[in-house]
């Protein structure tokens, strides 16, 4: 076996989780109504104040730990439904029934968490009372006049660093999505470039040729040279970009949140360019995509599964892996508060 073709093995259960902004719902579905979720396993309640304002505080009463969401919301305000203590959006206590004094007190907090609506999101930084000083990731194309932009939420098995690895993964699609992305036959030899990003890493496929699947025939039906890059950009977004010609153009952007260490959450937006009408062009896409998104979902869940009866994960890996491993590196330092690394490139050869 040559010197490059010599796997890597890698045993690593936990990658860490890297602080930052994370969807947790759709802008659509945060109203009046407290809404329930699960960010690495914090419970987080949202809802939306006064002024539409989505708000996003820990899910758990500063009285008697009864959980918020279980409640309702008052003049803006969030309303325990156990003793109705009342807390605003910034988590300070602003009614106590039946106490005769001031309800504010340092012990009666919650802990509250930046939250933005941002391009039919919600997003909620992962640190709570803190200020950030970054906005949420902005997604390319979105909501745009001359695409069609989808989205959709999918509740993926396995950890954020396995689904964000399957999301940028080209050798399993002439297998996992055979006939609809790609075939395993006739494969050509491409040139892939790799470069570490300032919080992110990229690989650009160089000399591919338009995928021979359902999917690239809709997209380019005259075939030709594709664009393509894949990227992760930290803490959560995994992106996959396609220009198939001046007029066709898609990026798969999901952004990633770890529900608990075994279940993640992928809100993807997708976002279409092409030389047909967009009204045909979503009744083409979307059924594509999530069938799609359903076959990955299968195997990423025998994958799971896998690794639970084993115990834990055991990866044997070849340069053709091409960002998975980094995927795991940036989590890893970026949990820990490492630096990103210095800014590289690298470049291999593979067969699609």
């Amino acid at each position: 076996m040559s010197k490059q073709a010599q796997p890597h093995t890698e045993t690593n259960a936990n990658t860490g989780f890297a602080p930052g902004w994370y969807i947790v719902a759709a802008s659509k579905d945060v109203g009046m109504n407290p809404k329930p979720s699960l960010l690495n396993g914090l419970p987080i309640v949202t809802f939306r104040d006064s002024s539409g304002q989505s708000v996003a505080l820990l899910d758990r009463c500063a009285h008697r730990n009864a959980p918020l969401s279980a409640g309702r919301v008052i003049g803006g305000n969030i309303q325990c439904h156990y003793h109705g203590w009342e807390f605003d959006r910034a988590g300070a206590c602003k009614a106590v029934p039946g106490l005769c004094g001031e309800p504010d007190h340092p012990a009666r907090r919650v802990p509250s968490f930046a939250c933005r609506d941002s391009q039919g999101w919600v997003w909620v930084y992962s640190e709570a009372n803190v200020d950030p000083d970054s906005a949420p990731y902005e997604i390319p194309c979105a909501d745009q006049a001359q695409y069609l932009t989808i989205r959709e939420r999918l509740e993926m098995p396995g950890p954020l660093d396995a689904v964000a690895e399957n999301a940028l993964d080209v050798p399993h699609t002439a297998f996992v999505h055979a006939g609809l992305f790609r075939k395993n036959s006739d494969r050509q030899e491409i040139e892939v470039v790799i470069r570490t990003l300032a919080g992110g890493v990229e690989a650009q496929f160089i000399g591919e040729q338009r995928p021979e699947g359902l999917a690239g025939r809709i997209l380019a039906p005259h075939g030709g040279e594709v664009l393509h890059w894949d990227r992760f950009i930290l803490p959560c977004i995994a992106q996959v970009e396609y220009r198939l010609s001046d007029r066709s153009h898609i990026i798969a952007t999901t952004a990633l949140t770890p529900r608990t260490p075994t279940v993640t959450d992928m809100f993807a937006t997708v976002v279409v360019k092409a030389p047909i009408p967009n009204v045909f062009l979503r009744t083409v896409v979307k059924p594509v995509a999530m069938r799609i998104l359903r076959q990955d979902m299968e195997i990423l869940r025998r994958q799971t599964e896998q690794v639970a009866r084993f115990g834990a994960e055991e990866f044997a890996s070849t340069e053709i892996d091409v960002l998975g491993l980094r995927i795991k590196k940036l989590l890893r330092e970026a949990s820990s508060g490492k630096a990103s690394p210095p800014q590289e490139e690298r470049r291999i050869k593979m067969l699609v």
